[in-house]
């Protein structure tokens, strides 16, 4: 027999089935990444049609099914509508969507992803806020969450713990000056390398509260780029948008 439960996630993303319904994938606290349906949620005046839209963040009254679950009743208590006002910060915002689906699992407490995922969209509408840095801060929480984060606090070939100065993404972490790689390891600035180990031992509370040089920005991306590419090896389309939409900027500047 199918019972009702109440959850606290976010809408990650939603689809139309049949005329009027919705399925969606909701990241939820107790039962982690699930699959929903919204019966009637695109029929003009239903109660749950901005509900269950992306980026909704509040508690879902669902009937667990054998197979399935259902959306009964959602109360919204934030809808992230000032992201959708903003383009760039959309693109931002998928993207972390995105990336919380393909880590986030089904069965499992995920309340860590869920609190990451809803301050860094917070993080992106503060204006004092660079979303690059944002986007990178974002990217290694959620692998220290998943433990796939690289190490930044030895060299892991000798174990110092003093001049790490380069880091290595074939090896997952940081080398000394000592033990560095010839054409296999990059430069790794000491403001670099600090706000690595801030963002990976801080609480999620503190994450979104320093700001970065341009020039340690630049190196934060291009570790966080290789290393993006080597451990998750996959292109998110909403990634794809936004470079598009910044070469694209850029092209007029």
């Amino acid at each position: 027999m199918g019972q009702t439960i109440t959850l606290t996630g976010m809408i990650l993303s939603a689809a139309p089935v049949g005329e009027y319904d919705r399925r969606v994938m909701l990241l939820t606290k107790e039962r982690g990444k699930i699959s929903a349906f919204a019966r009637g949620a695109r029929r003009p005046g239903n109660q749950l049609m901005a509900a269950v839209s992306p980026f909704s963040f509040g508690s879902f009254e669902t009937y667990e099914g054998r197979s399935s679950y259902t959306i009964v009743k959602a109360d919204i208590s934030n809808y992230f509508r000032e992201l959708a006002e903003h383009m760039e910060n959309a693109c931002y915002g998928f993207y972390f969507l995105e990336l919380a689906d393909y880590y986030a699992r089904e069965n499992t407490e995920e309340i860590h992803m869920l609190k990451l995922l809803y301050q860094s969209l917070r993080a992106l509408e503060k204006e004092t806020l660079d979303n690059r840095l944002v986007r990178r801060i974002f990217e290694l929480k959620t692998m220290v969450i998943n433990g796939e984060y690289p190490n930044v606090f030895s060299c892991l070939k000798c174990g110092a713990e003093e001049k790490l100065r380069w880091f290595s993404v074939n090896a997952g972490g940081t080398l000394c000056n000592d033990c560095k790689e010839h054409g296999k390891s990059r430069a790794l600035d000491d403001s670099t390398l600090y706000a690595m180990q801030y963002i990976i031992t801080s609480t999620i509370e503190k994450l979104y509260t320093f700001t970065v040089s341009e020039t340690v920005l630049e190196n934060l991306e291009d570790i966080m780029n290789e290393y993006m590419a080597l451990y998750v090896g996959r292109r998110f389309h909403s990634l794809q948008v936004l470079e598009e939409n910044e070469g694209f900027a850029a092209h007029f500047e």
